[in-house]
């Protein structure tokens, strides 16, 4: 597995984007940045899942562990990675949380909602679960994965009040924001609700 990674470092590090790698704070979610844009990154994703079926280490080691082991580094491409790597299906909820608690950038918070969470069977009850904490960073995984299901399914009548009383107490969040003038593109009787909820939208 760590040749594996290395690899996987070496090649990240040849895609080094030197200009935005200089200009990236070092952050609590990752202190290496090689500014590697993201076309790159979806298709070094691809690369990896397929390489990884003809030549990974063991039969016993699976994609999930991969994925795992990239996001346990702290590098802002492994964590990206990661989230594009992780099967869905093999994502249990214990995990998500854990991973959720330790972002601390809305770059990687949108990765991880856009290529991992929405995808996932309980996405929903995530979504609604972190809308509900009081850390930011969790408040903002919420509010960015309802963003995605808002546009794939139709919120339930309990679940769209829920919805607009969590975004109502936190327009501090400029994904609550961007979760409400979604919601409210939809339909005229939506975009009622939501001036309700805040009269500038």
């Amino acid at each position: 597995m760590n040749n594996f990674i290395n690899d996987i470092k070496k090649e990240l590090h040849a895609y080094m984007n030197g200009v935005a790698s200089a200009h990236a704070r070092q952050t609590e979610d990752y202190r290496v940045n090689w500014g590697v844009e993201l076309p790159r990154l979806v298709e070094l994703s691809d690369e990896i899942a397929e390489n990884w079926k003809s030549n990974r280490p063991s039969e016993d080691t699976s994609l999930r562990a991969l994925a795992q082991a990239l996001w346990n580094e702290s590098t802002r491409e492994c964590k990206i990675l990661a989230c594009m790597l992780m099967p869905a299906e093999e994502m249990d909820e214990e995990v998500c949380d854990i991973w959720a608690e330790n972002i601390h950038t809305e770059e990687i918070a949108t990765m991880f909602c856009m290529y991992l969470v929405q995808h996932l069977p309980y996405a929903s009850t995530k979504a609604y679960e972190w809308m509900a904490r009081e850390e930011k960073m969790l408040q903002t995984c919420g509010f960015l994965t309802l963003c995605h299901i808002i546009r794939k399914y139709e919120l339930s009548e309990d679940a769209e009040a829920e919805f607009l009383d969590q975004a109502s107490a936190s327009l501090d969040n400029k994904y609550a924001i961007k979760a409400l003038q979604i919601y409210a593109s939809q339909s005229e009787d939506k975009a009622r609700k939501v001036k309700k909820v805040a009269d500038y939208l």
